[in-house]
């Protein structure tokens, strides 16, 4: 896996030229990347959610779409519509932004459940209907949405449905006074954002996600996902536990962990980064569970001390 992992290395490099000092949320990326999955990041503005989506973009040579979500956005501005040519006298589809490899939803939380809906069945089947013809999305596909948080003004919280599609979220956070250091002396250089170029090809990706797929799994962790999944289901503060595509999730992340760290099976450390990742958006809490501002991760937390590898 020796030129594997030199390609991961100059996929996360290059993206670090334009997200400074946050390589931890990039490693994050790049693992949903190899897995398959899409990513969501939710964090107040301006502290780099595009930055790091287009860096991510910019880094692969594939088709790239950016849908800057607002209220009045519809469904067809995503999805594309069918509309009638007198020229030609036929309806000829126009293809929405979603028909691209890698698709930024920017502020996705601040347009309408109606067009959130919109992207439901691209996330789930890679493919979208558009006058009852179906198209297949190009592979590697991927959809990075953004969010503010909810308490912010003018948002629609995203429906379980829609989070549950989402394999992991994250939040970049602000940067650290090295790192702010470092962002401004470079934005007063003149060089805060560094022009990336493709590091890798799409066919690469590709491969890349069908090796990690490979990656085994031993019977025990795979019992030990499913006892953490199952945890989530019957804890008292947690009204809606994590779904069976939250298990698939977070074993697709757990394979991707270990490729990522030139392992071709899983250990137990693995299974248990893989479920801080892909678990807690998804849970839903009681209303005694918010109100005492506990927090998904820290459950997710006390069930991972909880649950042991048989």
């Amino acid at each position: 896996m020796g030129n594997t992992n030199q390609k991961i290395t100059e996929l996360t490099e290059n993206m670090k030229k334009r997200l400074i000092g946050k390589d931890d949320v990039i490693r994050k990326v790049v693992i949903c990347l190899l897995a398959g999955g899409h990513v969501l990041l939710e964090d107040v503005p301006g502290v780099g959610k595009t930055s790091l989506a287009k860096a991510l973009a910019d880094s692969i040579s594939v088709s790239f779409a950016r849908i800057q979500c607002t209220p009045d956005t519809t469904p067809a501005d995503i999805t594309g519509l069918s509309i009638y040519s007198p020229a030609k006298e036929s309806f000829q589809v126009v293809p929405g932004p979603v028909l691209n490899s890698i698709v930024l939803a920017d502020e996705l939380n601040r347009t309408s459940p109606k067009t959130q809906s919109a992207l439901l069945e691209v996330m789930e089947e890679h493919r979208v209907t558009i006058d009852s013809q179906e198209y297949k999305v190009p592979e590697p596909f991927m959809v990075i949405g953004t969010q503010n948080p909810a308490e912010m003004g003018g948002t629609y919280p995203l429906p379980e449905s829609q989070l549950d599609r989402f394999m992991i979220k994250l939040s970049v956070g602000y940067p650290d006074t090295e790192a702010s250091e470092d962002i401004a002396r470079r934005f007063l250089e003149g060089d805060l954002h560094d022009k990336t170029m493709p590091v890798l090809s799409g066919e690469e990706v590709i491969s890349m996600q069908k090796e990690a797929q490979k990656v085994t799994i031993h019977e025990n962790l795979r019992a030990y996902a499913v006892n953490i999944v199952e945890a989530t289901r019957t804890k008292a503060e947690i009204s809606c536990g994590a779904s069976p595509r939250a298990l698939l999730a977070m074993l697709r992340c757990a394979q991707a962990i270990a490729y990522m760290d030139g392992r071709d099976y899983c250990v137990p450390e693995d299974i248990a980064e893989a479920a801080r990742l892909s678990i807690p958006h998804r849970l839903v809490l009681t209303t005694e569970a918010r109100l005492s501002r506990v927090t998904r991760e820290d459950l997710v937390k006390k069930i991972l001390e909880q649950v042991k590898v048989s």
